[in-house]
Protein backbone atom coordinates (compact mmCIF):
# COMPACT_ATOMS: atom_id res chain seq x y z
CA UNK A 1 0.00 0.00 0.00
CA UNK A 2 1.23 3.39 -0.94
CA UNK A 3 1.57 6.14 2.13
CA UNK A 4 0.13 8.90 0.18
CA UNK A 5 0.91 11.91 2.35
CA UNK A 6 5.13 10.23 1.52
CA UNK A 7 4.44 11.54 -2.31
CA UNK A 8 4.26 14.67 -3.90
CA UNK A 9 2.35 15.91 -7.09
CA UNK A 10 3.98 15.64 -10.55
CA UNK A 11 3.75 17.19 -13.69
CA UNK A 12 1.34 14.32 -15.79
CA UNK A 13 0.29 15.75 -19.39
CA UNK A 14 0.64 12.81 -21.68
CA UNK A 15 -0.07 10.25 -19.47
CA UNK A 16 -3.08 8.36 -18.98
CA UNK A 17 -5.93 8.88 -16.05
CA UNK A 18 -6.51 6.31 -13.77
CA UNK A 19 -8.37 2.85 -14.42
CA UNK A 20 -11.25 2.09 -12.58
CA UNK A 21 -9.75 -0.73 -10.79
CA UNK A 22 -6.77 1.87 -9.46
CA UNK A 23 -9.14 4.34 -8.50
CA UNK A 24 -11.04 1.69 -6.64
CA UNK A 25 -7.70 0.91 -4.30
CA UNK A 26 -6.87 4.38 -3.83
CA UNK A 27 -10.31 5.22 -2.18
CA UNK A 28 -9.43 2.62 0.23
CA UNK A 29 -6.34 4.40 1.37
CA UNK A 30 -8.25 8.10 1.70
CA UNK A 31 -11.51 8.02 4.31
CA UNK A 32 -14.80 9.49 3.54
CA UNK A 33 -13.86 10.55 -0.19
CA UNK A 34 -16.28 8.95 -3.33
CA UNK A 35 -15.78 9.05 -7.03
CA UNK A 36 -19.00 11.46 -8.51
CA UNK A 37 -18.65 12.52 -12.40
CA UNK A 38 -15.16 11.54 -12.88
CA UNK A 39 -13.45 13.27 -9.96
CA UNK A 40 -13.29 12.13 -6.32
CA UNK A 41 -15.21 13.88 -3.87
CA UNK A 42 -15.86 14.57 0.13
CA UNK A 43 -17.74 16.95 2.12
CA UNK A 44 -16.19 17.99 4.88
CA UNK A 45 -18.26 19.27 7.90
CA UNK A 46 -17.59 22.01 10.36
CA UNK A 47 -19.24 23.67 13.75
CA UNK A 48 -18.99 27.10 12.39
CA UNK A 49 -17.60 29.31 9.16
CA UNK A 50 -14.43 29.92 11.29
CA UNK A 51 -13.56 26.57 10.97
CA UNK A 52 -14.99 26.10 7.61
CA UNK A 53 -12.35 29.10 6.85
CA UNK A 54 -9.43 27.80 8.21
CA UNK A 55 -9.84 24.28 6.92
CA UNK A 56 -9.92 26.19 3.61
CA UNK A 57 -7.13 28.41 4.27
CA UNK A 58 -5.00 25.37 5.10
CA UNK A 59 -6.06 23.48 2.15
CA UNK A 60 -5.15 26.15 -0.48
CA UNK A 61 -2.37 26.26 0.81
CA UNK A 62 -1.20 22.69 0.63
CA UNK A 63 -2.84 22.67 -2.79
CA UNK A 64 -0.88 26.19 -3.59
CA UNK A 65 2.18 24.07 -2.94
CA UNK A 66 1.77 20.49 -4.04
CA UNK A 67 0.19 22.79 -7.81
CA UNK A 68 -2.95 20.73 -7.86
CA UNK A 69 -5.55 22.35 -7.10
CA UNK A 70 -9.54 21.53 -6.37
CA UNK A 71 -12.83 22.71 -7.03
CA UNK A 72 -14.29 23.80 -4.16
CA UNK A 73 -17.97 24.49 -2.83
CA UNK A 74 -17.84 26.51 1.01
CA UNK A 75 -20.50 27.43 2.52
CA UNK A 76 -20.91 28.35 6.89
CA UNK A 77 -20.46 24.75 7.88
CA UNK A 78 -19.04 22.49 5.19
CA UNK A 79 -16.73 22.44 2.08
CA UNK A 80 -17.17 20.53 -0.83
CA UNK A 81 -13.58 19.54 -2.02
CA UNK A 82 -13.21 17.90 -5.66
CA UNK A 83 -10.43 16.53 -7.15
CA UNK A 84 -9.24 15.54 -10.98
CA UNK A 85 -6.31 16.07 -13.00
CA UNK A 86 -7.23 17.68 -16.26
CA UNK A 87 -4.40 17.81 -17.88
CA UNK A 88 -5.04 13.86 -17.67
CA UNK A 89 -8.54 13.61 -18.68
CA UNK A 90 -9.47 11.96 -15.34
CA UNK A 91 -8.36 11.06 -12.12
CA UNK A 92 -4.99 10.80 -11.51
CA UNK A 93 -2.32 9.93 -8.49
CA UNK A 94 -2.27 13.81 -7.57
CA UNK A 95 -5.48 13.63 -6.89
CA UNK A 96 -5.58 10.93 -4.05
CA UNK A 97 -2.32 12.65 -2.53
CA UNK A 98 -4.31 16.18 -2.05
CA UNK A 99 -6.79 14.21 -0.65
CA UNK A 100 -4.60 12.38 1.42
CA UNK A 101 -3.20 15.94 2.85
CA UNK A 102 -6.78 17.49 3.01
CA UNK A 103 -7.58 14.61 4.96
CA UNK A 104 -4.43 15.33 7.55
CA UNK A 105 -5.69 18.13 8.42
CA UNK A 106 -8.41 17.19 10.25
CA UNK A 107 -8.84 15.45 13.18
CA UNK A 108 -9.07 11.44 13.27
CA UNK A 109 -12.71 10.44 13.11
CA UNK A 110 -14.05 8.90 16.36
Amino acid sequence: MTNLLELHCRPLEGTKPMSDDEIATYLHQVSGWKLVDGAIEKTQRFANFHETMAFMNALAWICHVEDHHPDVALSYDRCVVRFNTHSVGGISINDFICAARADALLPPAD
